[in-house]
């Protein structure tokens, strides 16, 4: 059976479904792989292109009569949230705009959600596609912005301020993990179809847990920077045990997400 799949480049993405993309032993699958930025996937997504793939854990309740949430593959944990950075000084400035990777993007929602809670001022923001958020920063041609993926490991060593880390603010509000990405299907494909793929990302992740080599040549490929010990830290941090089952920690924070979602 032929599907399409999509993920991004990142790390943890391309840990966890390298071995499926390359093929499983006796896979009942042939995989059509498009590789995008997170809000790119999840506007293929919402116009139904993708039969499965990793979006943003926010953009569910716009989906879900059309694509089901999978109990693995996505990216949920603590300690792992986007941050708020700025280029100039370490102190937010709220008459200054904020570069949002995207939308969509439950970076995007988590800034809102840290925005609503401590600051007074109305919401002024831009969006970017998250390497471009990054360099605009560094390039200083945007003041303040929300990163994510590898650049989270990377911001201190380029010369910028740290202003809040909005993944520990999610967490110290809701005392749920911070539900950056899920993994989804197409409801369609129906449900013994869904349960294999599920097993297909788990089976992909166990080939990649028992690899010697952590970081092969196609997560090096693939990624939007080239340090090696980045892309380690990126892996450790985001691939744990919800990838593999969200269980009930997992849902708990996914639903939190949900019903703030559907408040806005």
């Amino acid at each position: 059976m032929r599907l399409s799949l999509g993920i991004s480049t990142c790390p943890n993405d391309t840990f966890i479904y390298e071995a499926l993309i390359a093929g499983l032993e006796n896979s009942p699958f042939e995989w059509d792989v498009h590789f995008a930025d997170v809000q790119t996937l999840n506007e293929m997504v919402r116009r139904g292109e993708l039969d499965v793939a990793k979006v943003s854990a926010q953009v569910y309740p716009k989906i879900e009569a059309d694509y089901t949430c999978l109990g693995c593959g996505g990216a949920i944990g603590y300690g792992c949230g986007p941050l708020l950075l700025s280029s100039e000084s370490g102190r937010f400035n709220p008459e200054l705009p904020v570069t949002l990777p995207g939308s969509e993007t439950t970076a995007a929602l988590l800034y809102r959600f840290w925005h609503s809670r401590t600051q007074s001022v109305p919401l002024s923001v831009n969006y970017a596609l998250f390497d471009q958020v990054y360099r605009s920063l560094r390039e200083k041609s945007a003041p303040q912005g929300v990163v994510i993926h590898e650049h989270r490991f990377t911001w201190k060593r380029d010369g910028l301020y740290l202003l809040q880390d909005l993944g520990a603010f999610w967490e110290e509000n809701t005392g749920t993990p911070i539900p950056l990405g899920i993994a989804v299907a197409r409801r369609t494909l129906g449900s013994t179809v869904i349960e294999k793929v599920e097993a297909e990302i788990r089976s992909s992740l166990r080939v990649a847990q028992n690899r010697p080599e952590m970081v092969t040549p196609f997560i090096d490929e693939k990624a939007q920077i080239d340090d090696p010990e980045v892309m380690k830290s990126h892996i450790r941090m985001f691939v744990n045990d919800f990838s593999e089952n969200v269980g009930e920690r997992g849902k708990a924070s996914l639903e939190h997400l949900w019903r703030l979602v559907k408040s806005e």
